[in-house]
């Protein structure tokens, strides 16, 4: 595309000058799941402008896990958005899953693309995203891949830089998970660490709609977002939130918004006193013996395992013995919780020890008398 649109106004520069900076206060980007009609729109971007919102978010091309669901009332709605943002000054994002999504998007002066979570998880489609986006000067946010899955969601940011995009950013939604029953989809706060360890220099941003799926949840989830130094929060706010046309229950009022935003609790990312940043410094010293002493414990428990391969062999007895992993799944996590350490944390802690002694034993029995002895 040789067209090269540029930005008409500076505030969603906040966001990369946020990562830059360090700056505390976190960028907010909301509005409704979908654009749905004219009125809705306008009324919706008025009461948050009044309550500060300055980047809007709205849903046009909504992909669905079913056919028949709301998908969104398409490419009308691009004037409807033109027009707000006329009037109130502000910068719009919005989800594009093809190339005909972005050539729409861009000749209708949007500010923000952004890549679902449905479009990150197929390379194809981000590549067919990546090619549109040649020679564009525009964000690109790309959101987490549905499934848990770190290399996708690294690889989507690699498509996307390839085609010349130099700002862009990562949204955290949550993962699909047909176990989780307290949220929509699964927080699993693990994967965007190590994705910030894998590009620290690019802005995090946390979408506790998503993860929430209700709205109740939704001020907690974001607060533990900004405890984990997240860069800033997309939240889904509709006008009339019960009469919303899609993901009703996870959207707030715009007043609602605003009152949880003036609430949530920044942290500094530093100390900023020497004498507390040397105390951190001893208390992390500490932890790092700990660490050598749990792997010292580590190295002799599998060093016992491997004696104990050794003896089943000599004796021809199978490697996995059940009850003696039922015992250890009884026992671990009650002592754990004898000492006020989470139960779950170590039957998790024990299930890959146990992985990791059964390849030992396996590894062992495989062996033939010629290789022991070299």
């Amino acid at each position: 595309m040789a067209v090269n649109f540029g930005r008409n106004h500076p505030m969603i520069e906040e966001l990369f000058s946020h990562k830059k900076e360090g700056i505390i206060k976190p960028f907010i980007i909301s509005g409704p799941c979908s654009v749905e009609t004219p009125d809705q729109l306008f009324q919706t971007v008025k009461v948050l402008y009044k309550e500060g919102i300055r980047v809007f978010r709205g849903g046009v091309w909504k992909p669905r896990t079913r056919p028949g669901s709301f998908e969104g009332v398409g490419a009308i709605a691009l004037p409807w958005i033109a027009e707000v943002k006329k009037k109130f000054d502000i910068e719009f994002a919005i989800e594009v899953a093809s190339a005909q999504h972005v050539e729409e998007a861009l000749k209708s002066g949007i500010d923000i693309l952004w890549i679902g979570a449905r479009s990150s998880v197929n390379p194809f489609t981000v590549q067919e995203i990546a090619d549109s986006l040649k020679g564009v000067n525009i964000p690109v946010l790309i959101k987490n891949p549905v499934n848990p899955d770190l290399s996708l969601w690294l690889g989507a940011f690699e498509r996307i830089q390839a085609a010349g995009i130099t700002e862009t950013a990562a949204i955290h939604r949550g993962f699909s998970n047909f176990r989780e029953k307290k949220y929509r989809n699964s927080p699993n706060w693990q994967i965007p660490i190590d994705f910030r360890s894998a590009l620290p220099e690019i802005p995090m941003i946390c979408d506790p709609s998503h993860i929430s799926g209700k709205r109740s949840l939704v001020p907690i989830v974001s607060q533990k977002a900004l405890d984990l130094n997240f860069d800033g929060l997309m939240i889904e706010s509709h006008i009339h939130p019960d009469e919303a046309w899609s993901d009703a229950a996870q959207q707030l009022t715009p007043q609602s918004l605003g009152l949880m935003i003036r609430s949530l609790q920044t942290r500094k990312v530093h100390f900023e006193e020497e004498g507390k940043q040397h105390k951190l410094d001893e208390i992390r010293a500490q932890i790092d013996q700990a660490d050598h002493d749990l792997l010292e414990a580590i190295h002799r428990r599998m060093a016992l395992v491997e004696k104990i391969g050794d003896f089943k062999k000599l004796n021809n007895v199978a490697v996995l013995d059940m009850d003696r992993w039922k015992h250890i799944l009884e026992t671990r996590p009650a002592w754990a919780n004898e000492l006020k350490l989470s139960p779950s944390m170590i039957e998790e802690m024990f299930g890959l020890i146990h992985q990791e002694s059964i390849k030992k034993q396996t590894e062992i029995l495989d062996q033939n008398p010629k290789e022991s002895q070299d």
